[in-house]
């Protein structure tokens, strides 16, 4: 696998908490993931529903938090945008099985301005997400003792092996461990399900 060693160091500086670093990188590819989400984005209903900027600004946000909690390890442009991807195509996905549960099925729904059905936070920005010492905090505390010293192992850019080694159990056990705490933890703070 090739690595792009600007980009790995783009992204140390974000997992890092570096609010600049964050800003730079959704500068650099906002606009081509909200151009993915209105490819995906089809069904007029949904539209009118779902802004793709609103999904954008969530993915971002839940990928700059799990990457301060040191859960990806991306090398190249190319894995970062794939993420992403999947990420917003989950999100869609989500939402778009919420809105047709009985009572809010998007097609009993109305037509009206955008603005009625926008999605909560969709005025928090990036920047807002990794400064936000509160919501990391707040992440954080739910975790166990445990599952605090494996992300702070993450953190400091720990491999799967290496904290396996130490450990004694298998290196797939202990990111499956860390993926449960994750998801747990988002799931707590109305973030939504792992998206990888």
């Amino acid at each position: 696998m090739a690595t792009d060693v600007p980009f790995v160091e783009l992204m140390q500086r974000v997992r890092a908490g570096d609010q600049n670093a964050a800003l730079e990188l959704h500068a650099a590819y906002a606009e081509q993931l909200q151009r993915i989400v209105r490819v995906r984005l089809t069904q007029p209903a949904l539209r009118r529903q779902f802004d793709s900027l609103d999904i954008c600004q969530s993915v971002f946000a839940d990928f700059f938090v799990r990457t301060a909690l040191g859960q990806y390890d991306l090398r190249s442009p190319e894995e970062f945008m794939k993420l992403l991807a999947t990420m917003a195509r989950n999100r869609l996905f989500h939402h778009s099985s919420k809105q047709r549960a009985a009572r809010r099925d998007f097609r009993r729904i109305e037509g009206g301005p955008i603005e009625d059905f926008a999605l909560p936070g969709a005025d928090a920005t990036p920047s807002r997400i990794v400064s936000s010492k509160e919501l990391l905090k707040c992440a954080e505390d739910r975790l166990t003792e445990e599952e605090r010293r494996l992300v702070q192992r993450r953190r400091n850019g720990e491999t799967w092996e290496e904290i396996a080694a130490s450990t004694g159990r298998s290196a797939e056990a202990m990111r499956k461990q860390y993926e449960r705490a994750l998801n747990r933890v988002s799931a707590e703070l109305g973030m939504g399900q792992l998206d990888d």
